[in-house]
């Protein structure tokens, strides 16, 4: 009896260590489309109005704009000395 409950513990040890690694590639995956979701959005429609035959200047300015900001928002540095909280009242 001691066994077969040993081995359910392992096997459920086994997935909860699956399930926080997905949670940490998804916090990931959210934070890489929160900085270069906008350059992408605007390169896609760059693309449809060239497939269409129109010109994608705008797109493209868009784009180069979006790509500018992520680098800026990158290359900040963040941390908690900068915190301010608004509980003075």
């Amino acid at each position: 009896m001691c066994k077969y409950t040993q081995k359910n513990n392992q096997i459920g040890q086994g997935m909860t260590e699956y399930i926080v690694i997905v949670a940490m590639i998804a916090i990931a995956a959210i934070a890489v489309y929160q900085f270069f979701g906008q350059t992408v959005r605007s390169q896609t429609a760059g693309i449809a109005q060239e497939l269409s035959g129109k010109s994608a200047g705008t797109a493209i300015s868009d784009s180069q704009a979006s790509a500018d900001n992520a680098q800026t928002e990158g290359t900040t540095k963040k941390g908690l000395n900068a915190y301010q909280n608004d509980n003075s009242r």
